[in-house]
């Protein structure tokens, strides 16, 4: 009877399927959820759309219905164990993947895991699983990726450089360890032999403003100007406010002796220096502030401060947002007091006058509450 069952799922398993494929998984979901009962076939394909959707707590509950009835199936328990990092819950994949590393031991995608799950965790010990992984698998490409770039950030460019080359070996097309080794030439200011990863980058369609001013550079550094200057001008149709673009292009221009192009990207690179940001983030700070979202207004108030320390809105808005952020009264009357120690004899009168209010409010408040 129960083989019946099964095989009267195969239609509707074949139309789930097909509504998979083409990206449709709300009805795949509704096709599968109307099977009773479900093979584990049907829940695994249920996960699978689940899972395609970012219902992970649902993708979740099927996994562990078929590894409930069947706990040795290995690839369920890993597609389980993805699921359940995507949820946060890092500890019981950890569990998962360690119980898998233990029973295969030369499962290089196991210890690939473990190391993902406790570079999450913060745990400096997720190094020893990548060293593992590429020490069972000496090509495993996102193992030695994540391993040389720990080493470029440490600077440790030999390391770099042999992690990156040693996965190229298998696949000399991958983008992520073609930057790694670009960047580590370009670091210890080998220019010329960054020059061939930083191209073959391009080739893969892999430009972007950060490929395309670093081959600049490159060639800048190897004497070939109109190559340098193809690849800053590159650069700008990214972003054309990078000062550091145009005063690189001015000396370039000046090389040629377009005297008029140097002129004109060395003055649009002083102009870039020399002007200010505050502004731009006092709007971004008080948009943040009208959707009530005050940590993130308050960031930005900051950051408008830094840039310029004598913008009063800035400095009078932020112990608005403080008001409404920190739940300590006493942190509030710091911030208002620091506009009025700047501004109550010189500042804009309706701010100063609303900062005293608020400041004797606050204090009143404090008083009666024995504080």
């Amino acid at each position: 009877m129960l083989v019946f069952k099964v095989g009267a799922q195969t239609p509707t398993l074949n139309i789930a399927d097909s509504l998979y494929v083409v990206g449709n998984n709300e009805e795949a979901i509704k096709e599968l959820e109307m099977l009773s009962p479900k093979s584990d076939a049907a829940l695994l394909k249920l996960a699978r759309s689940y899972k395609a959707i970012g219902n992970w707590e649902k993708a979740l509950s099927s996994y562990e219905t078929v590894l409930h009835k069947n706990p040795s199936r290995v690839l369920t328990a890993i597609d389980y164990g993805e699921v359940l990092i995507k949820m946060g819950e890092l500890k019981a994949a950890d569990s998962l993947f360690a119980n898998l590393a233990t029973r295969y031991p030369q499962n290089a995608g196991f210890e690939y895991q473990l190391g993902l799950i406790k570079e999450k965790e913060q745990d400096s010990t997720y190094l020893d699983h990548f060293r593992r992984t590429i020490k069972i698998d000496k090509y495993h490409q996102q193992a030695l990726y994540k391993l040389a770039k720990y080493e470029l950030s440490r600077r440790e460019f030999t390391l770099s450089e042999e992690l990156a080359l040693q996965g190229l070996e298998k696949d000399p097309e991958n983008a992520s360890l073609l930057s790694i080794l670009a960047q580590t030439y370009f670091n210890e200011r080998s220019y010329i032999v960054a020059i061939t990863p930083f191209e073959k980058l391009l080739e893969l369609n892999q430009g972007s403003e950060f490929v395309h001013t670093k081959l600049g550079y490159c060639y800048y550094q190897a004497h070939w100007v109109e190559e340098a200057i193809g690849q800053y001008k590159v650069a700008l149709t990214y972003e054309d406010r990078n000062s550091d673009t145009h005063y690189n292009l001015g000396k370039l221009y000046a090389r040629t002796g377009d005297l008029e192009k140097s002129e004109m990207h060395l003055l649009m690179a002083l102009l870039i220096k020399k002007q200010p940001v505050d502004n731009e983030y006092l709007s971004l700070a008080l948009t943040y502030k009208l959707k009530e979202d005050y940590k993130k207004s308050l960031e930005y108030f900051d950051a408008a401060l830094e840039e310029n320390p004598d913008n009063e809105r800035a400095l009078y808005e932020r112990a608005v947002a403080a008001d409404n952020y920190f739940k300590d009264m006493q942190s509030v009357l710091k911030y208002y007091q620091a506009y009025l120690n700047k501004y109550e004899k010189e500042g804009e009168e309706h701010l100063v006058y609303l900062a005293q209010i608020r400041m004797k409010d606050i204090r009143k408040d404090l008083h009666l509450a024995g504080e």
